[in-house]
């Protein structure tokens, strides 16, 4: 009889060792490693190997050339709401594998159940190892869900995952959650690196080869990462944020990887009581509980893909009781407020280095375009001289180390968006004028210093 061999695996990035570690030189993590009994590696493939070569003609795999391949006539699955199919790049690819993850409660499995309703005439394959058939069901009713074509299965074993769904032949395959399914080969604990890393390697097989849209659920760590290793957001086609504060209404769903589509794209949806609904105009939202007449507020418009939206700046400046003053940024990159609170110091003589500053983007949106810092740094100037910004005007630009306004691109539909929201004037860098075709009623101001920017507005 073979001696069972053990070994030491990094639950964070999968990093292995025969030896129990307290820091773990892979990703620097502590206390991370998990004794794992070590499988023969014939052994495993020996049981991954049928459901790997099985397709759905029942026929073996077999190379062919590029210009055979049969698209079909449906190369994507279209759900009727906007929001999402722009997410997924267009609607959801045939033969995918996708990932979402999001924080408790924020909504994922809300979001899959209600793919049953979104897929009219679509088999529906849901997958649950956390909830009973009975939970789903109450979660279905209640979301209005109530397809025939809607199937539950409850089982967290792969194998038996895998030869319910070619049994059932669905177009979408929902697993939730991947942390709760298991090799019965492997004998770690369902959620290890092993076995989320199997596990999803043996759906990501049946999936190529049956052609069918798979989701998988995902778990994140405290910090805001999908729990296991890194290498499943490898693995998978499309990896999706589901983001939020699940003790507010609204839902953000970005793509950080999409295979099918852009990765700059994202989704707004608003949490009620029957479920999750697409909002048609996020920056109308996201500006309807603006105060006006309050000094630290400005208004800036981000391009989120194809989509530009309006969102609020909020800063307060206040002096500080720290030998270190403090600098808080939510929805926006710490670093780079660092970066501009030093130009505004250094250009135009604002003394930030007495005073605290905390910056907040308003309706849990994160900001990453360099196009804000001109509404950022105007916020900040607001709020430490006590004197509001005007209300009607939205800024664009980004804001050079030397206190210059820089071009930014596709300033058209941000203007036109503007427009629509009814604000009357909008500050751009002066060299993005040429040739500018603006909207009726919006004045567009071109400024090339930062302190025209604060005579203009402050």
């Amino acid at each position: 009889m073979a001696k069972t061999k053990t070994q030491y695996v990094c639950q964070s990035c999968g990093y292995a060792t025969t030896k129990w570690m307290g820091k773990c030189p892979g990703c620097n993590s502590w206390n991370t490693f998990v004794e794992e009994i070590q499988q023969p590696r014939s052994k495993v493939k020996a049981r991954v190997a049928p459901t790997q070569r099985t397709r759905r003609n029942g026929m073996e795999a077999r190379p062919q050339r590029l210009a055979d391949v049969d698209l079909g006539e449906e190369a994507r699955l279209i759900t009727g709401i906007a929001e999402f199919d722009r997410v997924m790049g267009g609607g959801i690819m045939q033969g995918s594998l996708s990932l979402i993850a999001g924080d408790p409660g924020i909504g994922k499995s809300t979001l899959m159940t209600q793919l049953g309703s979104y897929l009219p005439g679509r088999r529906l394959l849901y997958v649950t190892g956390e909830e009973s058939p009975r939970q789903v069901k109450l979660r279905a009713q209640r979301l209005g869900v109530d397809a025939d074509d809607f199937l539950l299965l409850a089982e967290t074993n792969v194998e038996d995952i895998i030869a319910a769904a070619q049994d059932a032949d669905p177009d979408v395959l929902v697993v939730d959650s991947i942390q709760t399914i298991f090799r019965p080969d492997i004998q770690s604990a369902p959620g290890s690196v092993t076995q989320v890393r199997e596990s999803t390697s043996a759906i990501l097989q049946f999936t190529k080869g049956m052609d069918l849209s798979t989701f998988v659920v995902g778990h994140v760590t405290k910090e805001g990462t999908i729990a296991g290793p890194r290498v499943l957001e490898h693995m998978v086609d499309t990896v999706l944020y589901f983001d939020g504060d699940r003790h507010h209404a609204y839902r953000i769903l970005r793509a950080v990887k999409n295979r099918f589509g852009s990765t700059n794209e994202i989704g707004v949806f608003e949490m009620r009581e029957t479920g999750l609904h697409e909002v048609t105009n996020p920056s109308e939202i996201f500006l309807s509980e603006r105060q006006y007449g309050t000094s630290g507020s400005t208004v800036v418009c981000s391009l989120e893909g194809t989509r530009p939206l309006l969102v609020e700046i909020q800063a307060l400046v206040t002096p500080t009781s720290y030998s270190t003053p403090q600098r808080t940024a939510t929805g926006f990159d710490a670093r780079r407020l660092q970066m501009l609170l030093a130009v505004l110091e250094k250009r135009q003589g604002l003394r930030l280095s007495t005073h605290d500053v905390f910056v907040n983007v308003a309706g849990g949106v994160r900001l990453d375009e360099p196009a804000v810092d001109l509404g950022v740094i105007l916020a900040v100037a607001s709020s430490f001289r006590d004197i509001p910004t005007d209300t009607s005007t939205v800024l664009i630009g980004e804001v050079g180390l030397g206190g210059e306004v820089r071009t930014v691109s596709q300033l058209e539909p941000r203007l036109k968006e503007a427009a629509k929201l009814g604000f009357e004037r909008a500050l751009v860098p002066k060299n993005n004028l040429k040739g500018l075709t603006h909207p009726d009623g919006l004045t567009v101001t071109g400024v090339q210093r930062l302190h025209e920017v604060l005579d203009l507005v402050l």
